[in-house]
């Protein structure tokens, strides 16, 4: 081919030159450092083996505990972990931010592209006839055939780093992409199982309630038989029945709960609200962990997601302010073309008429009335706001996990008192069904007692799915644990 010498000489002296510029080069603006981890033995301080310690349900904080990977699974519902694993497989959310993620890859994938010579190739063939020029002697030139073959190259050599601090920005917002995905799986998982232990922690309640309920009835059948015999005042049967009404009402507020932590799991899991393929999770059936993470504030900053988000998004206005101050210079365009021509296209390719060319331009800006200078200066105050975002969700990061510690440490002590109240109701019913039995207590006094205990059961069973979901809480903010999990 008669254009293949030209066109390797013309890029040989053209990549040589590239190659040059390139070592000559240098990256303006600042290089990226990331922001000091937050220091500190503990978030807070937390509460003792002896003020998590509950009867039957001891937990503890151990620095060496880590978050494993299904963290769920501690929980010890395999109900529960199907729901999860159907939630991670179906999840409309979950998919969203898996392309989120795939098209942050993909455009830092074409961003590369800038680091490479573009190559371009042309081939066409026309037919003509030339047109006369007035005045000139007439001649007599009829149509003729005219193919041209040639290849072009052009090359941007990045003398002051604008493509690669651009290239930079391209990478850190796929790394935000990428902890946008970690933090919607986590927020997923951990509102996924939330959802589980309340939707059981209600259950629970009401079945409580509809129990205090019916022994209402008995009492309130009672009551009427008292006051129709004369023996008791219908200002007993009132105020019966107005506690019946009210805890009727609860139940239903409680029906309407269960409703929708059922609906918020289907809508999870990716399927239309009221699926009835939901497993039934029984409040009795969930083990609480033992043993807990006592993260330390430099490990929580390496692993939650939105604090590493956070951070990359920081980098990326770091790269800005690089391709904003790059901008101040000129640009440099280097390129080259080579073909030949013929009057056939097997001409052009084999034996034509060669030509060739090569050029470098050097252009920027004389005076843009400081739009650039500007440019730069909105980029470094585009970074002291992210910094400043980065130091907000770092605080807030603390803080949930700061709260969920405490939470476990008060939500102990409630559970120990509603302990002791179950356990003096219980002894109570027993008391009132022994007089009961040998006739020195009346029925209504055994049922008044169970009333008492049925209401301390429901008080435990709401304290016991609050430390459940406390617990939850705990596992979600300290990240989730992510970074266990296998090709992460």
């Amino acid at each position: 081919m008669a254009i293949a010498p030209t066109l390797r000489q013309s890029w040989r002296m053209l990549a040589g030159a590239a190659c040059v510029l390139a070592l000559a080069s240098c990256a303006l603006g600042p290089d990226f450092t990331p922001p000091p981890a937050p220091g500190g033995a503990h978030v807070v301080p937390p509460p003792g083996a002896d003020a998590l310690l509950v009867e039957g349900s001891p937990q503890r904080f151990d620095a060496g505990v880590d978050v494993p990977a299904r963290w769920w699974t501690l929980l010890g519902s395999s109900e529960l972990d199907a729901i999860v694993d159907d939630a991670v497989a179906h999840s409309p959310t979950q998919a969203a931010a898996q392309a989120a993620l795939r098209q942050s890859q993909d455009a830092l994938q074409s961003g590369y592209g800038v680091f490479y010579p573009q190559v371009g190739a042309n081939l066409a063939a026309a037919r003509e006839r030339p047109v006369q020029v007035p005045g000139a002697a007439p001649r007599s030139i009829g149509p003729y055939n005219l193919a041209t073959a040639g290849a072009t190259v052009s090359y941007v050599p990045d003398v002051f780093g604008l493509q690669r601090r651009t290239v930079e920005a391209l990478r850190a917002q796929s790394q935000v992409q990428r902890y946008g995905a970690l933090a919607a799986y986590l927020s997923l998982t951990a509102n996924v199982v939330n959802a589980g232990v309340a939707r059981a922690g209600y259950r629970a309640q009401r079945d409580a309630l509809a129990d205090i309920v019916r022994m209402q009835a008995d009492q309130i059948r009672i009551a009427r038989i008292q006051f129709d015999a004369g023996t008791a005042a219908y200002t007993a049967v009132v105020a019966l029945t107005s506690q019946q009404s009210a805890n009727e009402a609860s139940m239903a507020a409680l029906d309407q709960r269960i409703d929708q932590s059922e609906h918020l799991l289907a809508l999870l899991t990716g399927h239309a609200a009221g699926d009835p393929s939901l497993p039934p999770i029984g409040l009795e059936a969930l083990r609480l962990p033992t043993d807990l993470p006592d993260t330390v504030p430099a490990a929580l900053a390496r692993h939650r997601p939105d604090i590493l988000a956070a951070e990359s998004s920081l980098h990326a206005a770091s790269a800005q302010i690089g391709v904003a101050t790059a901008d101040l210079f000129p640009s440099l365009n280097v390129g080259g073309s080579a073909g030949a021509s013929s009057a056939s296209i097997a001409g052009a390719l084999n034996s034509g008429v060669s030509f060739w060319s090569a050029q470098a331009q050097l252009a920027g800006s004389v005076f843009s009335g400081f739009s650039q200078w500007y440019a730069r200066r909105a980029a470094i105050d585009a970074y002291d706001q992210s910094l400043a975002n980065y130091r907000q969700t770092v605080l807030e990061g603390l803080a949930q996990v700061a709260d969920a510690m405490t939470a476990l440490g008060h939500d102990a002590q409630a559970l120990r008192a509603q302990a002791a109240a179950l356990a003096a109701a219980e002894e109570g019913l027993k008391l009132a069904r022994a007089n009961y039995e040998s006739g020195t207590a009346a029925y209504l006094d055994l049922l008044s007692a169970d009333a008492l205990y049925q209401q301390a059961r429901l008080a435990w069973v709401g304290a016991v799915a609050q430390r459940l979901q406390d617990t939850v809480a705990l596992y979600a903010a300290l990240g989730g644990g992510w970074w266990n999990r296998d090709g992460t």
